[in-house]
This record gives structure tokens, sequence and C-alpha cells, in this order.
């Protein structure tokens, strides 16, 4: 992916067939969905792709154990459904993961156990592994770090697991083509219309400061949290129809897990289910679902959040976690559907909804990482639906997703690049392959693939969402940052003063992922 190809394909087409309007999971997958049927398709971000939301998740494909609990029977159908394709499409990000249920109370296990069992068969010939009930010394086995004090057993199940906003990008790469062209950091500021009809968007390139318009058949709003502020360009006395929820998670070091294994806390103090899962040489513990009031772009945790993930985790850790254990902390925010009654947002559905206005504007409505291929299939179904496209069929249930490869060794950190491992690697020399860090991985050649092939612009890309550096060890990335800067500005024929205007920016943001 290049930006400046990008921008001069904007000249070369009079109207589009769609304008995809946000690069998180749902905005990407309508633009691969789109581009997989043969349209012609414009996608913008106003910032990076996978900014938002569709970085900040527990790192979960899965059905959904805590919909099943909350009787949202369609949507765990549909997301075992979802994962089970996922896996199969790209098995260089997604893999199988076993979580296992502590129980410290004689009906635990088979309460749990038959709904796991429940969950395999909702699963089909899609499902993951068979979940099995275990004695107090398997769960042990498996946890070692469990707390043990009225440990009666367990229930081990699997979903799983995968790099979210590694995942945006290979969407992004998948989509990349003749018919399709991607921008980040291009803001849509207003609708064209055509007296009551939408036809169009008018946006700002914040790199280059210039300002654009394009014309399209069709304008499908993805824009997550923020959808609300798109659909007022078109109606701006709409009732509320996004209700923000935060979902917070903290990083700890791996000895706090010490197992391959995930644990699922089936009760937290306030009804929720809270995930230990080892990721890349850490834990990601989570997450919290609190209401907000206004959406943000750099969502904060509250302290009050990350004293409940401390307390409910350490229930069930024989090393209790502590405030100064943290290596990294971020929030995200949920697009969730606005509900008129008092019910707390932990209870409103994440199944998703798409809107169509009288203006022919289409906006998806809520919706989460493992439903992103069902909901750009429904989008572009419904834009067909009201005679904006010409009709084709979604090819997306078997494409094969950007670096596809079956086998990957899930040890190695460039696994994440599946078949293009060797490209990324002989960008430099042997050197350049070598880790800036020994707490988290990133080398020169990832800096410099970052900017080439996947459109990388600033020090937060790199440091955020090309790599997962801020994500797994915020100290340990601002010490880091100024080496990355550097060799930015290298790539990029960059000066000092551009890259102390990254430093700045970089750590004003740090501050928000430290406690």
């Amino acid at each position: 992916m290049n930006r400046s190809d990008s921008l001069v394909n904007l000249n070369k087409v009079d109207q589009w067939d769609i304008i995809v309007i946000g690069g998180g999971a749902s905005g990407l997958g309508i633009a691969v969905d789109a581009s997989k049927r043969g349209y012609k398709t414009l996608l913008l971000e106003k910032y990076d792709f996978g900014k938002g939301t569709s970085s900040r998740s527990t790192k979960l494909i899965h059905g959904g154990v805590r919909y099943l609990q909350n009787g949202d029977i369609t949507l765990v159908i549909e997301s075992l459904k979802e994962r089970g394709i996922l896996k199969r499409n790209a098995p260089h990000l997604v893999r199988d993961l076993s979580f296992v249920i502590p129980s410290y109370d004689w009906w635990s296990s088979p309460f749990y156990g038959i709904g796991m069992k429940i969950y395999d068969m909702m699963a089909g010939n899609l499902g993951l592994g068979k979940s099995i009930m275990i004695s107090k010394k398997e769960t042990i086995k498996l946890i070692p770090n469990v707390n043990k004090k009225g440990l009666r057993g367990g229930v081990i199940y699997h979903d799983g697991q995968f790099d979210d906003s590694r995942m945006a990008m290979t969407l992004a790469l998948t989509a990349d083509s003749k018919k399709t062209t991607l921008l980040n950091y291009c803001s849509v500021e207003n609708l064209l219309k055509d007296q009551d009809e939408v036809i169009g968007v008018k946006f700002h390139d914040n790199i280059n400061f210039k300002k654009y318009e394009a014309r399209s058949k069709v304008v499908i709003n993805a824009t997550g949290v923020f959808a609300e502020d798109i659909i007022r360009m078109d109606q701006p006395d709409i009732d509320k129809m996004i209700q923000p929820s935060q979902g917070v998670h903290i990083v700890l070091e791996k000895k706090f897990l010490k197992s391959k294994h995930a644990i699922l806390i089936p009760q937290t103090s306030d009804g929720r289910v809270l995930f230990a899962v080892p990721w890349k040489n850490y834990v990601v513990v989570g997450t919290t679902d609190t209401q907000v009031k206004k959406a943000s772009d750099e969502p904060k945790p509250l302290k009050d959040e990350i004293e409940f993930i401390l307390n409910n985790a350490s229930k069930y850790m024989s090393l209790k976690p502590k405030m100064t254990d943290i290596k990294s902390v971020f929030a995200g925010l949920r697009p969730l559907a606005a509900t008129s009654n008092k019910k707390s947002t932990k209870e409103v559905s994440r199944s998703h909804k798409i809107d169509i206005a009288p203006s022919g504007l289409i906006s998806v409505l809520g919706g989460k990482w493992t439903t992103y291929r069902k909901i750009a299939e429904d989008a572009i179904d419904s834009a067909i639906s009201i005679n904006k496209l010409k009709k084709k069929k979604c090819k997306t249930e078997k494409t094969k997703l950007f670096g596809f490869k079956k086998r990957v060794e899930w040890s190695d950190p460039m696994h994440i690049y599946g078949s293009l491992k060797s490209k990324v690697e002989s960008l430099g020399g042997s050197t350049d392959n070598t880790s800036l860090s020994d707490k988290i991985f990133i080398t020169n050649n990832i800096i410099k693939w970052s900017i080439i092939h996947e459109m990388a612009m600033t020090l937060e890309d790199i440091l955020a969402r090309r790599t997962r550096c801020i994500f797994l060890d915020a100290e340990e990335s601002k010490r880091i940052a100024p080496m990355v800067a550097k060799k930015m500005a290298e790539i990029l024929e960059k000066d000092q003063k551009w890259i102390d205007k990254e430093l700045k920016n970089f750590n004003k943001l740090i501050k928000n992922y430290i406690v």
C-alpha cells in the first residue's frame, strides 16, 4: 500500500461504487468484501487504520461465553461460525487457545461444563476443540499460578486468539487492489447531496492539508462510536443512536499466569466475566464495562477500572498483581446501540445493526471483531437491496487473507507476516533483523516495511499498531521511541524538526498507557 499512489487514484475515478468512512474492523471488512465483488471502492480513515476500538480488544476471536449466559443465542451461533471462517482464512493470525474456568464450589464445574458443551455443539464442524471437566490436580497442572485455596476443579474449553491491529492491517492489504483505494489520515467533513440523496463526501487530507470531494453510488458509514457524528451530517435532529461503553485492559508480565492456557473468571463483582490471556510473552487481563457520556479518539482508563481488574483477577491468582506490576493499560470504546431503558451497557447486545437512512446513507451500528466479515456482507447486501449497486455475490467466506500461511511458529514474533516473513526480513542487512529491545520485539526491517508497504505515517503508527509495543510495555516503548523516530526519519527523508515533533506527540500519548 502506498499513500501517494492512493492520492493519485482519486483523480482517476469520477464516481466510485462505494465510499467507506472508517478504517476499523467493519470498514476494512467492507473494503475487502467490496474489492472481492469487484466494486470500485474508496476507504477514508480519519486517523490510522485500527486506531480506535479495533486495536484495543481482548485479542480474542470468540463466540462469546457471556453472550450465551445472557441468552443471546443468535449472536453466539453467528460468532462461532465466523470464528471458524476467520481461522480458516487467516491461520497465520488466528489460533486455537484453551481456556480454564477454575471452580471453587461443588456445582460450578457441572454448571459450566454443560454450558460449554452447548457452546461446542453450536460451533458444529467449525469448532476448535472439545470442552471437558478437569480435576483440581489437572487445573493446577494447567494453571500453576491459580489460587489453590478452596479449588475443587475446573472446565477447559477452546476459543480463538489473534492480534487485532495486525488483522486490521491484513484486511487493508487484502483489500488493496486496482479497484480499491485506501487512505488514512483523511477526515470526512461533510456529505455531498443531490436534493435529498447522499452522492459522496467532502474530506480533508490531514497529512498534505488539502481538501477533496469524492462522488459515489453509495456511502457506508463504519465509524464505530463516532457513527452518530456522520449520521448527523445527513440528519441533524436524530435521537441518540450510540451509547459508548469503555472496556479497559491491563498488561502484566507472564509470571502472573505462567501458562500457555488462558483463565476465564466467570463471575466478577459486577456480574461480568474477566479474562487473563497469555499474549506475546505478556498477560492481558480485562475487561470492564463503563458507560461513558462522550466518545474520545484516545479514551483514558479510570483508576476505578484498573482497581476493579486487579481486585477480581487477584482472587484467582496465587501471585497477586499490584498497580506497580502493570506494564501497560489501554482503553477501548464499544459502539453499543443506545437504549431508552436504563439497563447497564453490559446487558446490551453486541450484535450489529445496519441502518439505512432515507437519503441512502448506510450506517453500521454495533458489532464485534469476530463478526466483521458478516457485518461487511450485510452492509453491502443492504446497498444492493436499495438498488444502489449492481447485484454481485459475496465471496469472502472462502477468501484467503493477505499473507495466508497454514503453519506458522507462534513463538516467532514474525509469524504475523505469514508468507511475507522472508520479504520483511530481507529489506535490510542481517543486523536490521535484531530487535531494538530485549522486552518487546521491533526491528529496523519492520519499521521500514511498515512505512513502505503498510502506510505507517507516525511514530504512534509504528509503536502502537504495526507493532504492539505500546500495548505491551509502555515504559520500554518510551525508551526506544527516539531510536524508532530516527530510523523513520531516515526512511521518510525527514529532518530533526520532524523527529522532535513526533517525540513530543508520542510522549504526550504514552502517558495514557502508563499507570
